[in-house]
């Protein structure tokens, strides 16, 4: 098991943010912890328009973090209320994984 940072993107049907926007001001506490129990926090999603830019670090790795929320019908349930959102990106309906090209941590300026 390693940890890791995963980041991937989906593109929504147009029109489609606002519902999408609207259905992550509700995400239900099972689902939350959920996602602690699969070992994933920082979880963030930025959109700008369709596109949606998400990022999360996994402190069991991705594999291990995904199966456990395939297996749940907290996981389930909240796809399928999303899935008419989503434009098919391809076959599989996977998104689309991005690969680290540059970071740079830095440390804070003491003031």
């Amino acid at each position: 098991m390693s940890s890791e940072r995963v980041r991937f993107i989906y593109r929504l049907k147009p029109g489609a943010g606002e519902e999408y926007d609207r259905a992550h001001t509700r995400v239900p506490e099972e689902l939350l912890d959920l996602l602690s129990e699969a070992g994933i926090s920082d979880y963030t999603i930025w959109r700008h328009e369709e596109i949606l830019v998400c990022e999360f670090h996994s402190a069991i790795g991705f594999e291990n973090s995904h199966q456990l929320l395939s297996a749940s019908d907290v996981q389930r349930r909240w796809t399928e209320s999303l899935t008419h959102l989503f434009e098919k990106i391809d076959d599989n309906g996977q998104p689309l994984w991005l690969g680290q090209v540059f970071r740079f941590e830095g440390t804070p300026p003491q003031i």
